[in-house]
């Protein structure tokens, strides 16, 4: 079984799965953290060597009740702090690579900081890699690239017709983390809800219905395989 490089992931079922449970909507974002290492556990053994998580959207920001916010960060702050001063972490054990992209400034500046020391410390691990977008959206990040782009070719830093795919990637916040071979979407929505609109332009698409805090290894690799089973053309 040929497995992906790079898998993007938006976990999607959280609340639903805390509702049907009678617990508080946002009790499953606790669970949802959780499942993060289960998931890169069972990656590693497949071969997979990198993993985005889709982990908060603008629109989740500005729409969601701000208690719940407030409690995703707060789960934040721990799982974030531990890499920092847990060197017992699996982060540090298997030598993973943490980045954080998004529009990071929307977020609270403890946990900014946080985030750019987590970053730091990992920064020279390259067995794997586990990026999260938060605060993220991805026709945003192509408007934010654009006015980038538009400025340096106003500052004459760059001429229009020197303006390429390559200069695109290199001003999304991603650059450097390589487009996603697999996404994978938990909880019974088939969309990809602005995740990596302009990476995901030859990514393969697997959709479940299992929410996320629920998702099983059996399911997982049967994803996987479903991947391995499809073939890539790439517009040929």
């Amino acid at each position: 079984m040929k497995a992906p490089e790079h898998i993007g992931i938006i976990p999607d079922g959280n609340r639903r799965c805390a509702r049907r449970l009678l617990r508080q909507p946002w009790k499953g974002h606790e669970w949802g953290v959780s499942k993060v290492k289960k998931i890169f556990d069972w990656a590693k053994n497949l071969g997979v060597k990198s993993i985005t998580f889709y982990a908060l959207s603008l629109e989740n920001m500005e729409k969601r009740p701000k208690r719940e916010i407030n409690y995703l960060f707060r789960l934040a702050r721990k799982e974030v702090r531990d890499i920092i001063i847990n060197r017992s972490n699996f982060v540090h054990k298997n030598r993973i690579k943490i980045i954080f992209f998004g529009n990071l400034e929307r977020i609270p500046e403890d946990l900014q900081s946080d985030m750019k020391k987590a970053m730091e410390i990992t920064r020279n691990y390259k067995n794997y890699t586990i990026n999260f977008a938060i605060a993220y959206g991805g026709r945003q990040e192509i408007v934010d690239a654009c006015r980038k782009i538009a400025l340096d070719i106003n500052s004459g830093r760059l001429k229009p017709e020197d303006v390429n795919e390559a200069v695109i990637r290199h001003n999304l916040q991603t650059n450097g983390s390589g487009d996603p071979d697999l996404i994978i979407r938990t909880g019974g929505e088939e969309r990809l809800s602005n995740f990596l609109l302009f990476q995901s332009a030859y990514s393969e698409l697997v959709f479940l219905k299992t929410l996320w805090p629920e998702l099983k290894k059996e399911e997982f690799i049967n994803a996987i395989k479903a991947y391995s089973e499809r073939e890539r053309r790439f517009g040929r």
